[in-house]
Order: C-alpha cells, then structure tokens, then sequence
C-alpha cells in the first residue's frame, strides 16, 4: 500500500514496481499507471519524459534492490557459507509470493535492441552478477572461478524461469544442490 505522502515520483515507481512485474512491461499503458499512482499526466511526465525512462528506473531500482540483498547475504563469516546463503536465497526467491520469473530477463524479452536502455540496465544488472559470483567462487578456492561464475548465473536464471512453470519447491532445493556441488560445498 502507498504512502499518501510518498513523493509522486515514488508513487509512480512503486506503481510500476507492481504493475510491470505482475502483468508485464507492454501491457501496462501510462494512464493506468498515472490513475494508479495518483498522479497527475503532467506529474508523470515531469519526472519520467517517456515509459522507458520509468521502465529504466524500475529496473535500476530493482537492480539496488538485489545488490543490498546479497550483499547482506554474502556477509558470512566464512566464503563457503556466504556461497550457502546466497544459493539459499536464489531458491528463497523461486518461491516468493506473486513470483513471476527474473525481473531483467522479463524486461529484456521486452526490450529486444542491447542499445535500447532497458537493456543496457539488464546488461549492468548481469554483469555486476556475473563479477559477484565470479568473486564468490575464487573466495571458496574454486580451481576455476570463471567457469564456476558462469554457471552459478546459468543456475540462477534457470531457476528464476524453471520455478514459473515448474514446481517451485523442486526448483529451488535443486539450484540448492547443483550450486554446492559445483562449489564443493558441504552438504
């Protein structure tokens, strides 16, 4: 529920939140944004010129969203559990409420240009992953923690798509299994 007091840029945010990840990105015209946001057209295009400016900052804040998550999953005291935990929360996700697949990959099936930027903000999205877990695996004295990296993102957008038309539960206690394996984490 939004604040009444919430700024209108919020508002608008916080409605395209909801809206673009529930039902999709195309399908949400600006004035059901706009009616539910409380705001004013002039409002709406005061703070967001066009969409794609409010799809951008819904996936940027998205992006901020999931960077503050694993960061303070990864603050383990040991780099084995630190990987543990992130897996754990990858599958924690799968079976989130009102789960609807990977916010980025959603967006990108939308977005199809890699210059449009919508997908320059997937694009910086992935690769801050991409580096992250790369980390995670040369801190749990992986032999190849490229390769290891590689696969973790290959795990974890498998299981952001499986767990939308597969059973959720499944899904994450194998991106559970399948992430210590390949980390040689213990059971």
């Amino acid at each position: 529920m939004m604040s009444a007091a919430s700024s209108p840029r919020d508002r608008l945010l916080e409605t395209a939140r909801r809206l673009f990840y529930a039902e999709g990105i195309h399908t949400v015209p600006v004035d059901r944004l706009i009616t539910e946001a409380g705001v004013t057209r002039a409002t709406f295009y005061r703070h967001f010129p066009a969409k794609e400016d409010l799809v951008e900052a819904y996936l940027r804040a998205t992006d901020a969203d999931l960077r503050a998550a694993v960061a303070d999953t990864l603050e383990q005291p040991d780099p084995q559990q630190a990987a543990a935990a992130l897996l754990d929360l990858i599958g924690q996700v799968t079976c989130s409420a009102g789960f609807r697949g990977c916010h980025f990959i959603n967006a990108s099936a939308e977005y199809p240009d890699p210059a449009d930027p919508v997908r320059v903000a997937v694009a910086e999205h992935r690769a801050w992953f991409q580096e992250t877990v790369t980390r995670l695996a040369a801190q749990t004295g992986h032999p190849d923690p490229d390769h290891a990296g590689r696969v973790l993102v290959l795990l974890h957008d498998g299981a952001l798509s499986a767990a939308e038309l597969d059973d959720p539960q499944q899904v994450r206690k194998t991106v559970i299994r399948a992430g210590k394996d390949l980390l040689g984490l213990t059971a």
